[in-house]
């Protein structure tokens, strides 16, 4: 790698450091209820909201509570979206003239954009209508994320409260978080958009004649509003098939560069809001620490395989120093890859270069990166819960290791707590692995890959990691649009949110009713750099015992078959 690309590596990290105490603090504010700068304009609105869904804001709810709203809210979701989606040829702001959604599709699609994950078996100019983007997607964009970031806060107030029945009320936590989070980011990012050139209107498609006389539909549309949010809230949907590879929504150097920041953006700082929530900061900057070390490991390996250039080319006597297949080349190998394990380290799933073209180790990265969890600072609010499970898990190990109860924050960790963070960490493996399985012997599941051999195990691969852990993104060959695919999918990303969602509630629950534990010299110190290296290790370790296997019968065994010669 050249040294522009190292500037580019050493300048995004920088800013998302820099940015991280600054949105962490900010939003520690929001979610403890302390007026900040926006409380004058938006504070009325919050209250009339509240008046108007009949909820009561000083009344928290228990972990039970708490969980049946969030899945009653996400089931109403889905609903909405499903119906929207199937009666758009009917809805306004269809200047394309477009048809409804098939069944299956539609359903697919509905639960992708509620479980964040924003799986995408159609292309967004040819599929939807101005208006299902505006009122359906970019509508569950905002709210899928804020209620990520709720059940994040949830689990943050167990750890912070002592002695209590309480882990706060998901309706305000996620009327805070759009309001006084989302929107006003979402806001200043578009504008900060259409200045670099992304389309925002509602005019009908462009027809232009081409130099050869041939007609030509350009299609645009309210693109910029749905792009910031896509990215801040780690969503990824794309307005166009091409996602952040077209030029409408990803016209500049500095527009790649503003999405990448957006995608670790609230993540990021939600380590920031936990330590200064739980009222030590260091904390926070300990699991950042984590998360920093594993994603610039994934970088560094990436941009190693794609820099190596594809054997099979030099074999024929091609000078291919580097790999440019399927990267758009405004933003070269650097860029390329730094997007796709940023986005694939947090579960947006966006994308500007197509992840089925990387060689094979590189396109490992991104899988790997998924099914860690998607903790190297992962979806807003998915990514904090998702590692603090692995920190339940790493004090309990230290705990067997020293011959000390596992503490926490002053929270011991038991039984109850062990098993349910076993229970969520298992639950997206069973969706990669067990519904995987099924599309690989089934017939209806195995025709969706286009490629045969360790690559086509791989695509399958990609697409059920992609979906069970939230994410989104593809690899390009998969065909995902058919009724197998398009129940499977969905049932994948049911699981990678749900199963995981409510047992990390309980655990929220479970200790918010602890009483602390008196610090003594036997206490474990989970702010160093020792911790740091136990949960390295520990996500390490769980990730490889449960995922190895298969990836060294799909990327690994193609990387060295290409060495060969080989080719699928």
């Amino acid at each position: 790698m050249d040294a522009s690309g190292i500037l580019q590596i050493v300048l995004f990290v920088g800013i998302v450091v820099a940015i991280t105490p600054l949105l962490g603090g900010y939003m520690a504010r929001v979610f403890s209820g302390e007026r900040v700068a926006l409380s004058r304009a938006l504070g009325p609105l919050e209250r009339a909201l509240y008046r108007l869904c009949g909820v009561r804001p000083e009344q928290e709810q228990h972990w039970t509570a708490y969980a049946l709203s969030v899945l009653t809210f996400s089931l109403a979701g889905v609903l909405l979206l499903y119906a929207l989606l199937r009666a758009q040829s009917w809805l306004p702001f269809n200047p394309a003239g477009l048809g409804s959604m098939p069944p299956d599709l539609a359903f697919n699609t509905a639960v992708s954009f509620v479980t964040n994950t924003n799986w995408q078996a159609y292309a967004g100019e040819s599929a939807l209508s101005y208006f299902s983007q505006m009122a359906g997607l970019t509508v569950q964009n905002f709210v899928s994320a804020a209620a990520g970031i709720a059940v994040a806060v949830a689990l943050i107030r167990g750890f912070a409260r002592r002695s209590a029945r309480t882990v706060g009320n998901f309706y305000v936590d996620l009327t805070r978080t759009t309001l006084y989070v989302l929107l006003p980011v979402c806001v200043v990012g578009a504008l900060v958009l259409v200045w670099q050139g992304v389309p925002q209107t509602l005019g009908a498609y462009t027809e232009a004649t081409t130099l050869e006389g041939d007609r030509q539909v350009i299609a645009h549309g309210p693109v910029a509003s749905q792009m910031m949010i896509k990215h801040l809230g780690t969503n990824g949907g794309g307005f166009f098939g091409q996602n952040a590879a077209h030029p409408f929504e990803n016209p500049t150097p500095l527009a790649n560069l503003i999405h990448m920041v957006a995608i670790f953006a609230i993540g990021a700082g939600l380590t920031n809001s936990f330590g200064r929530m739980v009222g030590d900061v260091r904390q926070g900057w300990a699991l950042l620490a984590v998360m920093g070390v594993l994603f610039l490991a994934g970088v560094a390996v990436a941009c190693w395989a794609e820099a190596q250039g594809n054997p099979a080319l030099a074999a024929l006597g091609l000078d291919q120093p580097v790999n440019m297949e399927g990267k758009e080349v405004r933003f070269g190998i650097a860029s390329t890859i730094l997007f796709a394990v940023v986005t694939t380290a947090a579960s947006c799933g966006a994308v500007n270069a197509m992840h089925d073209s990387l060689m094979p180790l590189a396109g490992m990265v991104p899988l790997v990166n998924m099914m860690l969890g998607e903790v190297i600072v992962g979806g807003v609010g998915a990514g904090l819960y998702g590692m603090l499970l692995f920190v339940v898990m790493a004090v309990f190990i230290a705990g067997l290791m020293v011959g000390r109860t596992p503490e926490y924050l002053g929270k011991k960790i038991e039984a109850r707590e062990i098993k349910l963070a076993v229970l969520a960490i298992l639950a997206p493996a069973f969706g990669i692995l067990g519904l995987g399985a099924l599309s690989i012997v089934l017939p209806a599941g195995a025709a969706s890959a286009t490629a045969a051999g360790p690559h086509g195990l791989s695509e399958i691969l990609y697409a059920y990691t992609s979906a069970a852990a939230n994410n989104g993104s593809a690899f390009a060959g998969f065909a995902a649009n058919t009724p197998y695919q398009n129940g499977m999918l969905a049932l994948a990303m049911l699981i990678g949110r749900f199963l995981i969602i409510v047992p990390v509630l309980a655990i929220a629950g479970s200790v918010a009713a602890k009483k602390a534990v008196p610090v003594s010299a036997g206490t474990f110190p989970t702010h160093g750099g020792l911790f740091v290296g136990l949960l390295v290790g520990v996500i390490l370790i769980v990730g490889g015992l449960t995922f190895f296997p298969t990836l060294a019968l799909g990327p690994i065994a193609e990387h060295l078959l290409l060495a060969t010669g080989t080719l699928f």
